[in-house]
């Protein structure tokens, strides 16, 4: 048996094959309606800029102070606790993310009901999801483990960002949320937290923001 002539016509098939199954699965793609694999490719790489949307969140990008009120009892019968820290806001991967981390002193219940001083420390990351159409927030911080994932709209007339989620403070408690923040100026915003108690949404945590000079 001539073994190099069998070798160089299995070679020959398999080239052969190589680029004719490509050809097949994309006239299979067409008839479909499906995109094509250069036209995915296109399309995901369009996806992949960043756009005005992300140029709408880059506004917050530098150093702010901030000041807190948090109503550990939202019926407003109790003094909300207030408290102040300092931010950083900056570009991740070339404007696609903006990571924001907070530092501060936070007065808490400590064991024996006293309120104490607690360092705090917290981060977001934001952006812009081009796929989903929304903008979408992680935020993470000292005084928990889990990581809270929220999507938002953004209101251009009253230069408002409006994101909603989900966590769970305790085993069991899922609990809804909602994150309103309005852009005031070049210099201030402001973010007030809402949370769903017994299917009433009160208002637990405002914070004023004001970039540093």
């Amino acid at each position: 048996m001539n073994y190099s002539k069998s070798l160089r016509w299995l070679i020959v098939v398999s080239f052969s094959a190589a680029i004719t199954l490509p050809s097949v699965a994309q006239e299979k793609q067409k008839k479909a309606g499906q995109p094509s694999e250069s036209e995915m490719m296109a399309t995901m790489m369009e996806l992949a800029k960043p756009g005005e949307n992300h140029k709408l969140m880059a506004r917050g990008l530098g150093a702010w102070t901030y000041t807190v009120k948090m109503w550990m009892d939202p019926d407003g019968k109790t003094p909300p606790l207030e408290s102040s820290g300092s931010a950083v806001t900056r570009e991740l991967m070339n404007g696609r993310f903006f990571l924001s981390e907070h530092t501060g002193k936070m007065q808490m219940p400590g064991p024996d009901g006293k309120l104490t001083d607690m360092e705090f420390r917290g981060m977001s990351i934001e952006g812009y999801d081009n796929v989903k159409k929304r903008f979408v927030a992680s935020w993470i911080d000292n005084m928990g483990t889990g990581i809270m994932n929220l999507e938002g709209m953004y209101n251009a007339p009253t230069k408002t960002f409006v994101y909603r989620g989900e966590y769970e403070p305790m085993p069991g408690m899922k609990t809804k949320v909602r994150e309103v923040i309005k852009v005031i100026d070049h210099d201030h915003h402001t973010f007030e937290f809402y949370e769903d108690r017994g299917g009433t949404e009160v208002r637990t945590m405002e914070i004023q923001y004001t970039r540093k000079s």
